[in-house]
């Protein structure tokens, strides 16, 4: 029995790790700029979040800001959501704490999106459904958006609303199961009658 355990320890314990290359040129994303590494769909950081490599992923986007000496917000909220979907829910907090906009900024309710994750991951789910109702009652802009194509956007608003309902209807699932695009979770219940 004692010689069973020794070779239980001494296997690798991190089947996530095998499951995923998370292998990538450290010095090639060192010198892409900002839109490159953290806008395009299919690069730059992305690259290791679309193979499921959470904690890879917030650590390239640390080293990146630390490398650039960027510290914009977009990064902070890039490397918490990394860390939230690793299951690094303090460390995730920690960082989404510092993208607040000052309030006379915020005309999205971007900090009632903030409220309302930090409060998921916090597991306060009073918090989570006053930061529902404070998104909801965000007026929507007067303005429209219009795509290069020169087409309208077609916009839900309040941004992120269909996130935090989620995260509201998934309340016992981690973040990367509430958020996941395709997920139950952020289909709504068919409230059709009849």
């Amino acid at each position: 029995m004692f010689v069973a355990l020794l070779l239980i320890v001494s296997e690798p314990v991190d089947l996530v790790a095998e499951a995923h290359d998370c292998s990538y040129d450290l010095e090639a994303m060192l010198e892409l700029d900002r839109i490159a590494f953290d806008q395009d769909l299919d690069g730059g950081w992305r690259l290791l979040f679309n193979r499921g490599c959470h904690v890879e992923a917030a650590e390239l986007i640390r080293e990146w800001r630390h490398e650039k000496r960027d510290h914009a917000s977009i990064l902070y909220t890039h490397e918490g959501q990394m860390r939230a979907y690793a299951g690094q829910d303090r460390e995730a907090v920690a960082l989404l704490r510092l993208t607040y906009k000052p309030s006379d900024q915020d005309v999205s309710g971007w900090n009632f999106y903030m409220d309302g994750t930090i409060a998921f991951l916090e597991r306060n789910r009073k918090a989570l459904l006053r930061a529902i109702e404070r998104l909801k009652a965000v007026p929507s802009p007067n303005t429209r958006m219009v795509l290069a194509d020169g087409s309208e956007a077609k916009i839900k608003w309040p941004l992120n609303l269909d996130v935090l309902e989620a995260f509201e209807r998934c309340w016992e699932r981690t973040y990367a199961e509430a958020t996941a695009p395709e997920g139950e979770c952020r289909r709504p219940a068919d409230r059709t009658v009849g």
